[in-house]
């Protein structure tokens, strides 16, 4: 027998258990099928439980740095506290029964399954037809894809499920990708003394952010004594029971007691059954509208979409198209300024267009560059103030279109910049705001002066008035040129010259 319901939402990941909790508040009928667990990869094999092992090892990171900075430390790491803490606070032991009684608590009707879309309105759990009267939603999310690699199906390499539940830390680690969740989790694994190598087929590690942020992770990692190697391939993959040995091209072989396969996701559209709704199976991404629709009566939210693999832009999606299925007014989507963060130690924050992306399209286009280190706050800062700020502007529209922010608080920072791409600040406005002192943000400024000044090849000398007081060297030009010129602090000491 057929069970009717106003909306079906086919996983119940961020995204799709927000949709659903929005339309069973609103009061409609509503059934959440999920073959997993309720809440998807980021609270129990994404986001939260790998923040909490970044955040154990860099707490690990900044003990040793006491040396420099305020004494004598010593450290011993220890697993087991925050593989407590990801099984216990986090993940309820990847248990989601809090989370489904969360959605039935708002009226809605849970069935644990994998469904089958057979429909616009229709699916199928295990042999029970569901039908929709107002639409289906379509959230079922991506699994790690595997490279088409010799030897590497059937044997027990790790994704983020098998990494994040690990009791304890391997005594050597291989990760096979580059990318965010591979940097982050080597970082994070050699921290606590596991031996880490790290291979990535681009030029660069994080190679869709700027070439800059890919080289300083690298020069980090290595200096942390991480093996990096970039342009090189998986070639084979064996395991004897008890090792791995992956052959690179090149390079030889690795030998590790553990292999971390971070090369990318995917979504299975065939196994779900789209092309009964009139959607493309063959493609890697549902195709969606600004208002998440995909067909007549159908939407979708999150990975699946390929709008970006990240929990904000699901919760996004997600807004949008409960407020669509409902009939509320709503903003149409857009990911001009869309921010994402990679978690490494410096943190590497990006919102908008690459200089890359930028270039490509018909704009002039403006950089710019600040030093954290060069900034007084970074100077302050120490051991650990590895980062930049890079903006990339549209010369003829004056605003910024895309910007970069590594450090130490590179995530946070990020914030300003988010605004002023999202908002299409002008550079002239942000020319004018008061930036705090002595705070990591402050090197915005400098990068924002270097734009407004239409010299984004050099860093200036534009200090003469600080609080109303002339300083000394303002009083002779040829010692202001000369170290313009070389770049040399003006203030008489080590101190950076960025107070003006």
């Amino acid at each position: 027998m057929t069970i009717d319901a106003d909306v079906i939402v086919v996983g119940l990941g961020v995204g799709g258990e927000f949709v659903a909790g929005r339309l069973a508040d609103a009061g409609l009928e509503v059934v959440g099928i999920e073959s997993a667990l309720v809440g998807g990869e980021c609270p129990y094999w994404g986001c939260v439980p790998s923040k909490m092992i970044i955040r154990a090892a860099n707490t690990l990171a900044e003990a040793r740095r006491a040396g420099k900075l305020a004494g004598h430390a010593t450290v011993e790491p220890d697993w087991s506290i925050v593989a407590r803490r990801i099984r216990e606070e986090a993940t309820d032991d990847w248990d989601d029964t809090v989370a489904v009684e969360r959605f039935t608590g708002k009226g809605g009707r849970f069935v644990r399954g994998r469904a089958t879309v057979t429909g616009n309105r229709t699916a199928v759990v295990g042999g029970q037809e569901f039908r929709a009267s107002r639409g289906l939603v379509l959230a079922t999310g991506t699994q790690p894809a595997a490279p088409p690699v010799d030897g590497l199906a059937g044997i027990p390499y790790w994704t983020n499920h098998e990494t994040l539940e690990a009791t304890e830390a391997p005594a050597s680690l291989t990760i096979a990708g580059g990318g965010a969740v591979g940097v982050e989790l080597a970082q994070a694994f050699a921290r606590f003394g596991t031996a880490v190598t790290i291979v990535e087929a681009a030029d660069r590690l994080l190679p869709a952010e700027e070439p800059e942020a890919g080289e300083l992770i690298g020069k980090v990692l290595r200096r942390e004594g991480i093996r990096v190697l970039t342009r090189t391939q998986l070639r084979r993959v064996s395991h004897d029971g008890r090792d791995f040995t992956v052959h690179l091209d090149g390079t030889g072989a690795v030998h590790s007691q553990h292999l971390l396969v971070a090369t990318g996701r995917r979504a299975d559209l065939k196994a779900l059954g789209v092309a009964a709704a009139g959607i493309d199976d063959t493609q890697p991404f549902i195709a969606v509208d600004n208002h998440l629709l995909v067909a007549d009566g159908v939407w979708s939210v999150g990975d699946v979409t390929g709008a970006g693999a990240f929990t904000h832009v699901a919760m996004y999606q997600a807004r949008i198209a409960a407020s669509d299925i409902l009939g509320q007014a709503h903003e149409p989507a857009s990911y001009r300024a869309l921010p994402r963060v990679t978690f490494t130690d410096p943190e590497v924050g990006a919102v908008g267009l690459t200089e890359a992306q930028a270039r490509s399209r018909s704009v002039t286009v403006q950089t710019a560059v600040s030093s954290i280190p060069s900034s007084s706050r970074g100077w302050i800062h120490g051991p650990g103030n590895d980062g930049f700020i890079k903006l990339i502007a549209d010369a003829g529209a004056g605003m910024l279109i895309g910007a970069t922010s590594a450090g130490p608080a590179g995530g946070e920072v990020l914030g300003a910049l988010a605004v002023a791409v999202h908002a299409r600040v002008p550079v002239a406005v942000l020319s004018q705001m008061i930036y705090a002192y002595p705070t990591f943000h402050r090197a915005i400024e400098d990068a924002i002066t270097q734009l407004s000044l239409r010299r984004p090849d050099r860093i200036t000398v534009r200090a003469i008035v600080v609080r109303g007081v002339l300083p000394v060297w303002a009083c002779f030009p040829s010692l202001q040129s000369v170290c313009a010129v070389f770049r040399m602090p003006v203030r008489g000491s080590g101190q950076p010259d960025d107070l003006g």
